[in-house]
């Protein structure tokens, strides 16, 4: 694994702007960044990135089984109780999830370690899928790149595919919240996958939902919603009065119930506590338990529960260095992981998230900041596979 500087295409904001990537910018900073990719080999791409989702993916199927035949485990991830059946139908039901994104520490040396699963509503699916792809032909093309490079990507084949796959009756809505253009866009995107695979699609804001005198969700035609994608996280609509509505309303969810359990960092000490020693995983614990007060004793990491984009983290070296990012999580439940800095390239900071697609590894998409804490300000840098 490399990074490597290149020269940037003179015309990618306008290409950009020409393929709907409109927040390809954020406040006035670029999100996107091509003055430099990351180059990997094939081994590296099949035999540790791949082969760790897995891995991971299998771990966490065995992870779920535990929690809904035991709902203490639910309880200790702070699901309200209220949800408890309904994450357990839903996996009993075998209901079929879409996708999800790990996030690694990768160098090349060593297997990769997990740091977190995205595993409801991950974002910087667009410029994973196609934007980077492009990237990839075009800079070939200017001879930017040498000739012959590939890219772990499938993406978009695979979530047409998967799409296909779900089983889905009549009219799929699709919804994101507020008015993050990065969120619009990635729901806008999921959609026309959806399109792609034959579907008949609405898209609204959740904020425009409704509920009719039956307690089913319905849209601004005060239609039924039968399937509904949202980007919007289960810990919120757990937490909101609309989302008591849910075990009731008949309403099919994508991501399923049972991804809340994957999507709390929770997930992390449970992994550990099952398979201790797997050479994907790091040590982690929950922390208020005396395997959380061993980690302490070194080098090691405090993460809130049901935190964001590296808010309310704080990296404690073994010689007493802090890195901590405030952030709007703090104060609540957390766990304690063993720490394992990312690596520091050109004085970037690179985490390889590994795209899941209907449980199948499906991609690659790297962002990089310039802090060892991935944070919202970290740019995304494509990459190529070259031998």
């Amino acid at each position: 694994m490399q990074r490597l500087a290149i020269p940037e295409r003179d015309d990618w904001r306008a290409t950009a702007e020409a393929h709907g990537f409109v927040f390809h910018t954020l406040d006035g900073d670029p999100y996107w960044d091509e003055s430099a990719c990351y180059r990997f080999s094939l081994h590296e791409i099949e035999e540790d990135l791949e082969t760790a989702v897995g891995a991971v993916e299998e771990m966490c199927f065995a992870v779920v089984e535990r929690a809904v035949a035991d709902h203490r485990v639910l309880a200790r991830l702070g699901i309200p109780q209220l949800f408890f059946q309904t994450i357990t139908d839903s996996w009993h039901r075998r209901e079929r999830n879409l996708y999800g994104r790990m996030d690694f520490a990768y160098d090349g040396n060593g297997p990769p370690k997990l740091y977190e699963y995205n595993a409801d509503t991950p974002t910087a699916l667009y410029e994973s899928a196609v934007f980077q792809w492009l990237w990839l032909e075009q800079a070939m093309a200017r001879g930017l790149i040498p000739d012959g490079c590939d890219q772990f990507n499938s993406l978009h084949e695979r979530l047409e595919a998967a799409f296909g796959g779900l089983g889905i009756e009549g009219r799929l809505h699709c919804c994101w919240s507020g008015d993050s253009v990065e969120d619009r866009g990635t729901t806008e995107y999921i959609a026309d996958c959806a399109v792609q695979a034959g579907l008949e699609v609405t898209l609204l804001r959740i904020e425009e939902i409704g509920i009719d005198p039956a307690g089913r969700f319905t849209d601004t035609d005060d239609q039924v919603i039968t399937t509904l994608f949202k980007l919007y996280p289960w810990e919120w609509l757990m937490a909101d009065p609309f989302g008591q509505q849910i075990p009731a309303s008949g309403t099919r969810f994508i991501e399923p119930p049972w991804k809340a359990i994957l999507s709390n960092k929770g997930v992390l000490a449970l992994l550990w506590e099952m398979f201790e020693g797997h050479p994907n995983l790091l040590p982690a614990a929950f922390a208020d338990t005396p395997a959380a007060d061993a980690l302490r004793r070194g080098g090691h990491v405090e993460k809130p529960l049901l935190g964001r984009e590296g808010a309310n983290v704080t990296l404690r070296a073994a010689d007493g260095r802090v890195v901590g990012r405030d952030g709007p999580y703090g104060g609540g439940a957390g766990i304690v992981q063993a720490l394992h800095p990312l690596p520091a390239l050109d004085g970037r900071y690179p985490v390889c998230g590994c795209w899941v697609v209907a449980s199948e590894p499906a991609g690659l998409g790297i962002r990089e900041d310039t802090g060892p804490i991935t944070t919202d300000d970290a740019r995304f840098v494509p990459h190529v596979i070259l031998d």
